[in-house]
């Protein structure tokens, strides 16, 4: 990837999305996302709850520094109004977050917008909302991260794969979510998925920069296994 290229571009060839707290206990924020970007995350999403909004600003405003560095993208989590303040290239919305459409007149022209689906109804919605450009699908598995969401396994995700197949540049991208770790990662890429979404895997490892890039090897490995990615890859460039 380069600075030059554009944002949705940069979504489309995106495989490994990351969300992480602001690492208060551990104090260790810039390191950590050295060390997660290095290893080969291409977006980072700050989701910490109940944060002041001032301190949030702070917080992004530091892994925007962070991500430069490596052409990588931040997300702000559930909140247009302050994504509009950071001036924020992604912002995320949970189902109950109100409309996209609503949260873009708080963004800038080019920013994207992600959705959380756990249901084929949501990610049908999801695809046809014209104001959404990328959705995730889970809780895969069960996780302590969305405790109150019943895990929805992998036919969604395997639903996902036949209504946006990953290897058309007309599908949106998205990302199977949810409790997706290096041991269930084979089966959750055998459904269909060529994007993942993960929490804990990287940010409780003891080696994050080395957890990230055993991840990466495997979305890497199965995206050039299929030639349809490869195709897939050279359409989304040319798009810009």
């Amino acid at each position: 990837m380069t600075a030059l290229m554009g944002l949705e571009t940069r979504l489309r060839l995106a495989r490994l999305y990351l969300c992480t707290d602001a690492r208060e206990r551990q104090g260790d924020l810039e390191d950590f996302l050295h060390a997660a970007f290095s290893g080969g995350v291409d977006i980072i999403q700050i989701r910490q709850k109940g944060m002041a909004p001032e301190q949030e600003l702070e917080v992004l405003g530091r892994a925007r520094e962070v991500a430069f560095n490596y052409q990588g993208l931040v997300c702000v989590n559930d909140s247009a109004e302050l994504a509009g303040r950071f001036s924020a290239d992604l912002l995320h919305l949970g189902q109950t977050d109100g409309g996209a459409r609503a949260a873009r007149r708080h963004l800038h022209r080019w920013a994207l917008i992600g959705r959380s689906t756990h249901s084929r109804q949501q990610a049908d919605q999801a695809v046809e909302d014209d104001d959404v450009n990328y959705f995730c699908v889970g809780p895969v598995y069960a996780t302590a991260t969305k405790p109150d969401y019943p895990p929805v396994g992998l036919d969604l995700v395997r639903y996902a794969t036949e209504v946006q197949p990953p290897w058309d540049v007309a599908s949106k991208p998205w990302f199977a979510i949810g409790g997706v770790n290096a041991d269930n990662l084979d089966d959750v890429l055998a459904a269909g998925a060529k994007r993942i979404c993960v929490v804990r895997p990287i940010t409780e490892a003891s080696d994050p920069a080395a957890a990230a890039a055993a991840l990466k090897a495997r979305l890497r490995e199965a995206w050039n296994a299929d030639q349809r990615m490869e195709r897939y890859t050279f359409a989304a460039l040319a798009r810009g």
